[in-house]
């Protein structure tokens, strides 16, 4: 397989390769041997919550007014 750098600085990875390790959005980049060696790496944490919210149609000032009820010492309940 080839991939081919672009003026750019961009990669694009062939499918085949990344259908050999799986669905990865981040990797790890290391230079072994004169190589560049890409290894598949989860998103952070803070990547992943800010991924869920999104999916659950919170916005961001319902999590501040969550948080600021919270911290309000309201009771719990309800």
């Amino acid at each position: 397989m080839r991939a081919r750098l672009t003026a750019g600085n961009r990669l694009t990875l062939p499918k085949a390769a990344l259908a050999a390790v799986g669905p990865a959005d981040y990797f790890d980049v290391t230079a072994e041997n004169g190589r560049i060696v890409l290894t598949p790496a989860p998103a952070n944490r803070a990547d992943a919550v800010r991924a869920k919210l999104a999916g659950s149609g919170l916005s961001e000032a319902d999590v501040g007014d969550a948080v600021g009820w919270g911290r309000s010492g309201a009771p719990s309940g309800g």
